[in-house]
C-alpha cells in the first residue's frame, strides 16, 4: 500500500539526548526518556507525577528534578536546564537524509514530550522537512493512546491506513497501528552505533 504520511517519534528516534553528566549512567539515561513505564526503585509518591509528566511541564520538570536528586546528581535543577536544552540532543547520523528522502510526503514528529522541541530542529536546520508537530503536552494525550495519531493524521490530511509510524518503543510508538497505521521500529541506541538505520527504514516505506 502506498503511503501518503510518515509520523516520527523524536528522542530515540531522530534524535537521542547525549549529555555527559549521563553518559555513564545508562539505567539513569533510560530512566528519563524511556516513553513507557518507570524509573527503578521510584518513590512511590511519584509515580503518578511521572505517568502524567509529558502532560504539564511544570510536571515535567518537578518530576525529573526529583528522580535526579534521588540518583544523586549534583545540581539537579541546573542538569534539567541542560537537558531540555536544543544544545544537549543530537540528530542520528542519517536523521536528516531520512526526512529528505520522504519529501514528497507530509510529515509529523508525534512525541510524548514535556517541553518545546522545535528548537532542537532549528538548531539542526531541519524544521523545513516537518510538517506538524504533535506534542504530548500540548494535545493532552500521549501515546499510546489512538487519539494522538488521530489528531496527527488529521493534521496533515491523511487517511491513517496510508500512513506509517516510526518509532524505537513498539509499546508507546506501536499504538498507532490501533487506527490502521503501519509501524517502523527502531532501536535508540548511541547516535555513533546507528549510521544508517532511520535511512534504510525509510527506503522501505513505498511514496
Amino acid at each position: 500500500m502506498t503511503i501518503h504520511a510518515a509520523l516520527f517519534d523524536f528522542s530515540g528516534t531522530l534524535f537521542r539526548l547525549e549529555h555527559p553528566e549521563l553518559a555513564s549512567n545508562a539505567d539513569l539515561m533510560r530512566a528519563l526518556t524511556a516513553p513507557v513505564g518507570i524509573a527503578d526503585d521510584m518513590d512511590p509518591e511519584l509515580v503518578d507525577a511521572w505517568y502524567r509528566r509529558d502532560l504539564d511541564p511544570d510536571v515535567h520538570r518537578w518530576v525529573h528534578v526529583r528522580v535526579l536528586n534521588d540518583a544523586n546528581v549534583p545540581d539537579a535543577e541546573a542538569l534539567y536546564d541542560q537537558l531540555i536544552d536544543a544544545e544537549s540532543w543530537q540528530p542520528y547520523p542519517d536523521t536528516k537524509a531520512a526526512l529528505e528522502h520522504l519529501a514528497d510526503v507530509p510529515v509529523a514528529v508525534v512525541s510524548n514530550i514535556g517541553w518545546d522541541i522545535r528548537p532542537v530542529f532549528e538548531r539542526f536546520g531541519l524544521t523545513h522537512l516537518v510538517d506538524e508537530f504533535v506534542l504530548s503536552y500540548e494535545e493532552g494525550v500521549i501515546k499510546p493512546d489512538p487519539k494522538i495519531f488521530t489528531s496527527a493524521c488529521e493534521r496533515l490530511g491523511v487517511d491513517p491506513r496510508h500512513a506509517v509510524m516510526v518509532g524505537d518503543s513498539e509499546e508507546a510508538d506501536g499504538g498507532a497501528e490501533a487506527i490502521g497505521c503501519s509501524f517502523r521500529l527502531v532501536n535508540p541506541v548511541p547516535t555513533s552505533d546507528r549510521p544508517n538505520a532511520l535511512l534504510d527504514v525509510a527506503r522501505t516505506i513505498p511514496v
